[in-house]
């Protein structure tokens, strides 16, 4: 059998799979089984961060492989807490962090150390946390039910009490009640739309929790990690919340789910864990990406970057205004709104035709989220073959 007819076979269909295998990459370059060749403005979803088949991740890797790979949290792992350190410090907070393998394990740690941060004696149990409408948090059964997209509730339940949904971030104040433990947003809604939140709404939104003792938790799962032009969004948003979820950018491509918070005293020994979470090989794939785009940013290459991609996706945008209606995003996480959403699914094919990769967000939004350290030539090569891809609609 080939690789599409034993992947029908043995592999449960949860995805529309594109007829494409990838054997090979370099840096947003992707060479597929036919040896055709193709951009990445994808980087597998915001997780390859420092690019493809990157030198100083794969030798770092494979050192490390030599060594250990895995051991438990039984016993003390150096990668860990030297990728811990290096995730504080470059987030500025006075935090800790605890390590799984996914983004929805770093929002169900998230969630944890919430319900827990409620549970006081001799007061109301608090344990209601609010989300947003069109939020994305994960596919277990508790991040899908955190999630506000009604579309993913169905089939799952019976699901855990307690989330409530605001349309958006003005109406969150007023569900408020005394069993609100937290408020749980992204920044940038991903998976909704590529949607920023306004900054000033947000920062007032912060500064009312705080003053009523509300839980701040900042999805950061596709934020994280410079996609947004910072180490997080939320130092772009210039606020400090309580609670952070990582995942995707942070580890190159090794699976990692990070949950850090300043509420360090609430999750004790016995309250959480996890197996496979920050072992050797994952913590020390963060420590490598951490060092590379810390090096990065401080050069000016990660700016230089930004500010290319961003003005040759407003050329693109202002060519084809009767094809797209607004552009959206922040960093490198971009989006064109298309005006429907056929063409939006037959300029992802074609472009997928033309050699190169773009993904779909919410129900109209064409989104770009390349390696952070895309060349200018890649950038280039790439919206020729969107052109390409646009002109035969």
């Amino acid at each position: 059998m080939d690789i599409k007819q034993l992947d029908q076979k043995y592999v449960l269909p949860t995805y529309v799979r594109a007829d494409v295998e990838f054997v090979s990459g370099k840096n947003a370059r992707l060479t597929d089984a036919k040896g055709k060749e193709y951009i990445d403005f994808t980087s597998g979803i915001a997780v390859v961060s420092v690019g493809h088949g990157n030198e100083r991740l794969t030798n770092a890797l494979c050192e490390q492989a030599k060594k250990l790979i895995h051991i438990s949290n039984l016993y003390y792992i150096a990668p860990q807490a030297k990728a811990a350190q290096k995730i504080v410090a470059a987030s500025g907070y006075d935090m800790q962090c605890f390590f799984g393998n996914s983004g929805a394990e770093a929002n169900e740690g998230a969630i944890k150390i919430a319900r827990k941060y409620g549970e006081k004696d001799g007061v109301p149990k608090r344990y209601k946390i609010i989300t947003l409408d069109h939020s994305f948090h994960g596919r277990t059964i508790t991040t899908v039910k955190a999630t506000g997209q009604e579309s993913m509730h169905n089939y799952f339940g019976p699901f855990p009490d307690g989330f409530v949904y605001a349309k958006n971030i003005n109406e969150i104040e007023s569900l408020l009640d005394d069993h609100t433990v937290a408020v749980m947003i992204e920044l940038v809604q991903g998976e909704g739309g590529v949607q920023p939140l306004e900054k000033q709404k947000v920062q007032q939104l912060a500064k009312l929790l705080k003053q009523k003792d509300i839980l701040l938790i900042v999805d950061e799962v596709q934020t994280g990690v410079y996609r947004t032009g910072k180490f997080l969004a939320s130092n772009l948003y210039e606020i400090e919340p309580d609670i952070i979820s990582l995942a995707k950018g942070v580890g190159g491509g090794v699976p990692v789910g990070v949950v850090m918070t300043s509420k360090k005293g609430v999750l004790g020994a016995g309250d959480h864990g996890s197996t496979f979470g920050g072992n050797f090989l994952s913590t020390t794939a963060i420590c490598e990406v951490i060092d590379i785009l810390q090096e990065y940013e401080a050069s000016g290459a990660l700016a230089k970057g930004i500010s290319y991609f961003d003005t040759v996706l407003e050329q693109f945008y202002k060519a084809y205004e009767d094809i797209f209606i607004d552009k959206v995003g922040i960093g490198m996480m971009c989006g064109l709104r298309v005006k429907n959403s056929e063409t939006l699914s037959a300029i992802i094919n074609n472009a997928r035709e033309a050699g190169v990769m773009v993904l779909k967000a919410g129900r109209n939004t064409l989104r770009f989220l390349p390696p952070l350290t895309i060349t200018n030539e890649e950038i280039d090569e790439g919206f020729r073959a969107l052109e390409l891809a646009v002109s035969k609609l």
